[in-house]
């Protein structure tokens, strides 16, 4: 590859960005502490299939969801699909635990931490949607193994989707979404499902944009959308 990593089935590399921010509040290290037991969850837990109860109709993953926006927003329109999101920053925890209180969500779990031993725990087929929304591009070149979807990320990704599945990807850094579709193209288990070469410009058709894209936006930055399913 042009940036020097191999490919096929090496194992997965950590994930890596910054585990918290400023301090947090009183409340928020109660919120934390109280509300964090009831919706988190473990590797063995998921390998087992006891995240849920009763079993929801699918159960879908976003790995790194930030303030939590799009997981609850996701949560909340599909109450019959369990949502399972990780993300290593506390300060981020803390948000979403906010609002899975706020909105009363009994159909959202959550890891503090990367997603790799999630991912590697899941039994085959277990989910079968995957959010992948604006991860750190880590644009220097000695870096970009830290990307998400670096080496092996992508092969366990396949292992740990349905077949039809879908894996949704988005970014605001062109060459990011570049390497992303490289990945993916050469990858036997996924097909990049744009229908028009405009595709890639246009969110689906139930997005809620995070903070994050509108911060974007007021930069002047755009996003590329991405759809992958599951062969």
């Amino acid at each position: 590859m042009a940036n020097g990593e191999p490919e096929g089935s090496a194992p997965l590399r950590r994930l890596y960005g910054r585990s918290r921010g400023k301090a947090l509040r009183a409340g928020q290290e109660r919120l934390l502490a109280e509300a964090l037991p009831l919706f988190s969850i473990t590797p063995e837990v998921l390998a087992a299939g006891q995240a849920f109860a009763p079993p929801p109709r699918e159960v879908w993953l976003e790995i790194g969801f930030g303030a939590g926006e799009h997981l609850i927003e996701q949560a909340k329109a599909n109450p019959d699909v369990g949502l399972v999101g990780c993300e290593p920053f506390l300060n981020g925890v803390v948000a979403a635990l906010a609002g899975f209180k706020r909105e009363q969500l009994l159909n959202v779990r959550l890891r503090r931490g990367d997603a790799q031993a999630l991912v590697e725990a899941a039994p085959d087929g277990f989910f079968s949607r995957v959010f992948i929304l604006y991860p750190d591009p880590w644009p220097k070149r000695r870096h970009r193994k830290r990307r998400v979807l670096a080496v092996g990320m992508i092969e366990a990704l396949a292992r740990a989707m349905r077949r039809g599945g879908e894996l949704r990807f988005v970014t605001d850094v062109d060459d990011y979404a570049g390497w992303t579709l490289k990945r993916f193209l050469a990858s036997p288990h996924f097909r990049w499902t744009a229908n028009r070469a405009d595709d890639w410009r246009r969110p689906w058709p139930e997005w809620r944009p995070t903070r994050y894209e509108a911060k974007a936006r007021k930069e002047g930055r755009g996003s590329v959308y991405l759809t992958f399913a599951r062969l």
